[in-house]
């Protein structure tokens, strides 16, 4: 299965959500690699760290060049992580002529969810008249229990058109900043941590034959 993680718009948490989904499935045993098809590459530097640091397991990467020259390669992986935004559009296209399915990281706040209705129609007029499967949630959620912007958006994101909307939410947390700088996953870094608790909830969500 070839999955992206893409949106619209920048600082939306997608190579995080991306690094930590390829280091919880590799956990698992799943055959996985990662597309680095942003040019901040940014995941590839967390990437590097890992590496350097000598984390295990080691997260497997391919080119961004194969969602164009050779994408039969990637579909030898049983998973497929594709984090790309809007800064090389050529990518974003190719990622969504071929993902199976898209994840939407959607901080909460209007403005973002004016662009997730703006990126569902463009993942629309570039599928190729394929259905895709849409999943949505809500990222970097408020914490305190008195601001209500989080479940405004999700709400909000519910009544979308074309997107499944996830109920597990991550928070605003300086864990998910924290490990990601460190080149680990937050439920290595704080195994017992709010940040670990959320993510294991959300993967769950996302890879329900892998709990079950």
């Amino acid at each position: 299965m070839i999955t992206m993680i893409g949106s619209l718009k920048g600082g939306s948490g997608k190579s995080t959500i991306t690094f930590n989904l390829a280091v919880w499935l590799e956990m698992a045993g799943v055959d996985v690699v990662v597309v680095d098809a942003d040019p901040q590459a940014t995941l590839s530097d967390v990437l590097q760290v890992r590496n350097e640091e000598g984390y295990k397991p080691i997260i497997r990467r391919e080119s961004a060049t194969l969602l164009r020259d050779d994408p039969e390669v990637l579909r030898t992986h049983d998973q497929v992580l594709v984090d790309v935004g809007t800064a090389s559009m050529e990518n974003l296209r190719g990622a969504i002529g071929l993902a199976d399915r898209i994840i939407v990281p959607v901080p909460p706040s209007q403005a973002d969810i004016w662009s997730t209705q703006r990126f569902l129609r463009f993942v629309a007029a570039n599928a190729g008249g394929r259905e895709i499967e849409v999943l949505g949630f809500i990222n970097r959620a408020d914490t305190h229990h008195a601001i209500r912007e989080s479940d405004e958006a999700a709400a909000a994101l519910i009544s979308l058109p074309g997107i499944r909307f996830l109920k597990p939410r991550l928070a605003q947390r300086t864990a998910y900043r924290r490990s990601f700088s460190e080149g680990l996953a937050v439920f290595e870094q704080q195994p017992r941590g709010k940040g670990s608790a959320e993510w294991h909830a959300l993967a769950a969500a996302l890879y329900p034959d892998l709990v079950s």
